[in-house]
């Protein structure tokens, strides 16, 4: 039997970033609640909402105040219970992020652990003495600088995985298993479909504190990330760098019996959806006792997507998956660059946008799209460091004056890899801020100037040509065809170095998809005489010859009798 979530559309919403319902230049629940109807035209079935708790925005966020509360700027308890019944209503699943590494230092679980040592929550968290004078061990930070911060109130060092600001929590402890499993279950009785899990894969670290044995920092393994050839750094030395510093800090074996325990939570609601913000594998489990899926990142860790690619993509994902698992397919999020800039070549973005899409809407595993990336959005080059909101950014830009380089060049660096990039408000229409917000505010991030050009709902919507009509269209034979929800996978014409082509296939139903990378004619070697056309990008007849040739960058979806 097939799982809703196996056969839905996910579109993730920045909250932050999607609608400003009162004109205080921040996105909030009742803009969204005002857009579901857009959603539900354009086919979608289900959002992944990004953190919308009480938060210091250091990490805009992801850094969590309160597990069990709504974010002020975005609304409140009873907007979000209307948001999901009103998704509800429409058809459209809910899933929000849950955040279970660490919480803010705002939280209140960290103010009463820090008070004393002698506090009930001080083991809610970890605490350690320091070396003398040094931290407890030599520990980094993934942003760079040691991972133990000292307190002062009791001398004591605090672990945090990521930012100081975010200190992490200690799951070794039962009441905080206890404590987070019941915020969960607060959600879950409000009627949320499940959860994405961010940054699991760092919830637990070596309790004998095994210093690292690098001669590397973290620093040079941000520098890789960011700068890519520039360090002399392959990809392979950059995992290896890394894991050589942080191995003692992440992809512990015990997070899979976590894994089982979240699980268990879930299952005592019906039709629950757990997925994780990993690409490994192994948090699958036996494909029944842990997460139900995670993520396909691995299409958009490349500079560019081909049918070889592909293949070896698709074939590598489906033989690892365990029986009753699943995957899901993206190529971008609030921490990628979006899918036009990333994969356009400067001359044929429009086109391959719209490869792209279908690659993701057609083949197995469950679609997730990323806000705008319907319309044609792009990545968004702050213009100063007063633009920026990306700690990230800012930890770079403080590594680089260091450094020696100068400002102008790092901000034209962080026009590459800033998160503030892709996080720019949803571009509704032409007027001021692209009708996010009223002109007479300014929003939270920059709004692309691109707006004004067409890249906006308003002037796509009832543009057949349009990219939204696109998505609107391929969505739509997804959510039709059996076959293109969970059909089985077959490559055909596997030798073509322009043609990415496959075939879907159910008991009833078989679906053919072929995609012409190309920006010339390409003949695909399969035979199509018993096919018809069930969509076509750019439209086509109905009925095909028994050698069809693909036109440049055409998308093709038809069905085999």
């Amino acid at each position: 039997m097939t799982a809703w979530w196996q056969s839905t559309v996910f579109y993730q919403i920045y909250p932050r970033s999607f609608m400003d319902s009162n004109g205080d230049g921040i996105g909030d629940l009742r803009g969204i609640i005002n857009k579901l109807d857009y959603l539900q035209w354009l086919g979608i079935q289900g959002i992944w909402l990004s953190p919308h708790y009480p938060s210091p925005q250091i990490d805009v966020g992801y850094d969590v105040a309160d597990y069990s509360a709504v974010n002020p700027e975005y609304g409140t308890l009873e907007d979000f219970q209307e948001f999901v019944d009103e998704s509800h209503k429409r058809g459209i699943r809910v899933i929000i992020d849950v955040v279970l590494n660490h919480t803010s230092d705002q939280h209140d679980w960290f103010k009463q652990s820090r008070s004393s040592k002698n506090n009930p929550k001080r083991d809610w968290y970890i605490w350690r003495d320091g070396d003398g004078d040094n931290p407890p061990n030599n520990w980094e930070s993934t942003f760079g600088g040691s991972a133990w911060t000292r307190d002062e109130a009791t001398g004591q060092y605090y672990y945090h995985y990521f930012l100081k600001e975010q200190p992490d929590l200690n799951w070794r402890n039962p009441e905080v298993r206890q404590a987070v499993f019941d915020s969960l279950r607060f959600w879950l009785d409000m009627g949320v479909d499940g959860f994405r899990l961010d940054a699991i894969g760092t919830i637990f670290e070596d309790p004998d504190l095994t210093p690292h044995n690098s001669e590397y920092h973290a620093y040079d393994v941000l520098k890789a990330h960011w700068l890519g050839k520039e360090t002399g750094f392959t990809p392979e030395e950059v995992t290896e760098i890394e894991e050589s510093l942080m191995g003692h800090q992440r992809d512990l074996p015990e997070i899979h019996d976590l894994m089982r325990e979240l699980r268990t939570v879930a299952d005592e609601y019906d039709d629950r959806f757990l997925i994780g913000e990993t690409r490994t594998v192994a948090f699958l489990g036996t494909g029944k006792d842990q997460l139900h899926a995670v993520f396909n990142f691995d299409i958009m860790a490349g500079d560019k997507i081909t049918p070889d690619i592909m293949r070896e993509n698709q074939a590598f994902w489906i033989g690892k998956m365990p029986v009753g698992a699943w995957y899901s397919n993206t190529l971008n999020n609030h921490d990628q660059s979006r899918i036009k800039t990333h994969f356009g070549d400067g001359a044929h973005d429009d086109e391959l946008a719209r490869i792209n899409a279908a690659i993701v809407l057609t083949l197995p595993g469950t679609p997730f799209l990323y806000y705008g990336e319907e319309i044609g959005m792009t990545d968004y080059a702050v213009q100063s460091f007063d633009e920026v909101r990306d700690m990230v950014s800012m930890v770079y830009r403080d590594i680089m004056r260091k450094d020696g380089k100068s400002d102008d060049d790092i901000l034209a660096d962080l026009a590459t890899f800033s998160r503030d990039r892709c996080r720019t408000p949803m571009q509704w229409d032409n007027s001021a801020n692209a009708g996010f917000s009223p002109d007479n505010v300014d929003p939270w991030l920059p709004v692309h100037e691109n707006y004004a050009d067409g890249v906006n709902v308003a002037a796509q919507e009832n543009d057949g040509d349009s990219l939204l009509s696109f998505y609107r269209g391929v969505i739509a034979a997804r959510k039709a065809l059996p076959a293109l929800q969970h059909g089985d996978y077959n490559v055909v014409d596997e030798n073509n170095e322009h043609i990415y082509a496959f075939v879907r296939r159910t008991d009833l139903q078989h679906i053919l998809v072929a995609l012409n990378f190309s920006s010339e004619p390409q003949t695909l070697a399969f035979d199509t005489s018993n096919a018809h056309v069930i969509y076509s990008y750019p439209l086509r007849d109905a009925h095909l010859p028994a050698q069809t040739q693909l036109v440049p960058f055409e998308v093709l979806i038809a069905e085999l009798d």
